[in-house]
């Protein structure tokens, strides 16, 4: 069987007592337990912190799954699985406000938001921002390098709060149905503000035309004129960039001005 005998006899004592990778995995499994006992509702990410803080063992989340797993520890709390919504569907809480009327008489009335992925020197980042539909400009964004990472969603919904605070009339945030923008997180966050959302149907971006267009101009934009050669980070590029979209770059929709020069010779500071 091609097995030297020096390493046949060490398998030969060896048999039948476990290695110190399976002592650890009993030990860390009644670790766990104990600390499941104390709290019930946490998931294995905080029971493996907790016995971290407490015996300074270092460990993986992953090895404190396994375990986990394997003695049948689970919180004891209800989950929402997310299932994607039908096609062509509204979402219950938020209907579709806009319904195809685009068409807005001031600036911070209609709010559309999406997310879309970019890429710099061979990484991937997703990208969230906020466009005004007024004049098509882009009053917040943020980027992360983290695939899932909800924190640039909300912390675009911080930015628009903060602009609508004191304002006389609310403002409309379209987004469309992704996990998100449907989270009751992202909802109980705005929903004592000044903000009004409202949704496309399901896998109809036709709902949702002005940002879904804009994302692929502008992407296409960044790459043909060598945006992302021009900077060491994505962050520098995306700053750079929306300064220059904002307040330089001629649009047709707008007569040929500038986002900012449209809204400023119509009166509005």
């Amino acid at each position: 069987m091609n097995v030297n005998r020096s390493g046949y006899y060490k398998w030969a004592a060896r048999k039948g007592t476990k290695n110190r990778y399976e002592q650890d995995r009993e030990v860390l499994t009644e670790l766990l337990k104990k600390a499941h006992d104390k709290h019930r509702s946490y998931g294995y990410h905080r029971l493996a912190k907790m016995v971290r803080d407490e015996t300074g063992w270092l460990f993986s989340d992953n090895l404190a799954h396994k375990c986990c797993k394997y003695a049948g520890i689970k919180a004891r709390v209800s989950h929402y699985n997310w299932r994607r919504p039908q096609l062509g569907q509204e979402h219950k809480k938020f209907p579709n406000l806009v319904r195809g009327r685009w068409n807005v008489d001031a600036p911070m009335k209609l709010i559309a938001s999406d997310m879309t992925m970019i890429k710099h020197k061979g990484l991937r980042y997703e990208w969230t921002y906020l466009l005004d539909v007024f004049n098509n400009e882009i009053i917040s964004s943020h980027i992360t390098d983290v695939v899932g990472d909800r924190r640039p969603y909300f912390r675009c919904l911080e930015d628009l709060m903060d602009k609508t605070k004191e304002q006389a009339y609310p403002v409309i945030l379209h987004t469309d149905q992704g996990s998100v923008y449907s989270s009751e997180a992202f909802f109980n966050a705005h929903k004592d503000s000044n903000i009004i959302h409202s949704m496309s149907r399901a896998g109809t971006p036709t709902d949702n035309p002005v940002i879904e267009a804009i994302n692929g101009w502008i992407k296409d934009e960044i790459y043909c004129e060598g945006w992302h050669r021009r900077f060491d980070s994505a962050e520098e590029m995306i700053s750079a960039y929306i300064k220059y979209y904002n307040n330089e770059r001629p649009a047709y929709a707008l007569q040929y001005k500038s986002p900012v020069q449209y809204k400023t010779e119509l009166g509005f500071v």
